[in-house]
């Protein structure tokens, strides 16, 4: 929480087949990491894939991009809870609240952060004691949310909007109360980043 509260942002990168078959050629993934990397961004998480190349992947990764806080998302199997906690990564999020899941990360003593919906979610989210939560899919929600169940559950845990947003979502949704953001597919196209997330790096107080 400290990290992102210094650089309120995570990018999420889901890798394609191509990234996860053997071939001789590097991984196009780890050119979009090298992009990141020169930006400037600190927290990178990758989508966690059942394909067995998957884990082969994030070793190659961990090892040529050490200077992330890298973080596996996606993860709504015990497999793939597993998975991260053999590859030592910082955090892992899943899409939804699963009370048996975070057991089994509580187990672990691997960090998975849940990911909440209603009110309810939330509640239930707090009353086991994670005080990092991933609101999802917050476009859904909208980004005045937030603020209007802030009375009823106050104290709200640390909260990171997902799901739906872009580069120009970053400075309005920081500013209605979101701790921190996450961005996905719409950040790269062909390959490459959107150009607006270096201005935004370099200034995160503009507007894009």
């Amino acid at each position: 929480m400290a990290s992102l509260s210094s650089q309120p942002l995570i990018v999420v990168l889901r890798p394609e087949l191509e990234d996860l078959a053997p071939s001789r050629n590097s991984p196009p993934l780890l050119a979009v990491l090298e992009q990141l990397q020169l930006v400037g961004l600190r927290h990178v998480e990758v989508a966690w894939s059942a394909h067995p190349g998957w884990m082969s992947l994030m070793r190659e990764v961990k090892a040529a991009f050490s200077d992330f806080s890298l973080g596996a998302a996606s993860i709504h199997r015990v497999e793939a809870l597993h998975a991260v906690k053999e590859l030592g990564l910082s955090y892992a999020m899943t899409p939804c609240f699963d009370l048996s899941l975070q057991n089994q990360a509580l187990e672990l003593q691997q960090l998975l952060v849940p990911g909440v919906f209603s009110p309810s979610e939330i509640h239930q989210a707090c009353s086991i004691g994670c005080q990092l939560v991933k609101l999802f899919p917050a476009s859904v929600l909208g980004m005045n949310y937030w603020r209007q169940i802030e009375a009823p559950l106050e104290p709200l845990p640390f909260v990171i909007a997902a799901g739906g947003l872009t580069v120009s979502d970053l400075t309005p949704w920081l500013a209605a109360g979101y701790n921190s953001v996450a961005l996905g597919r719409g950040l790269i196209k062909q390959g490459r980043l959107d150009p607006a997330l270096n201005a935004w790096l370099k200034d995160p107080t503009s507007n894009i």
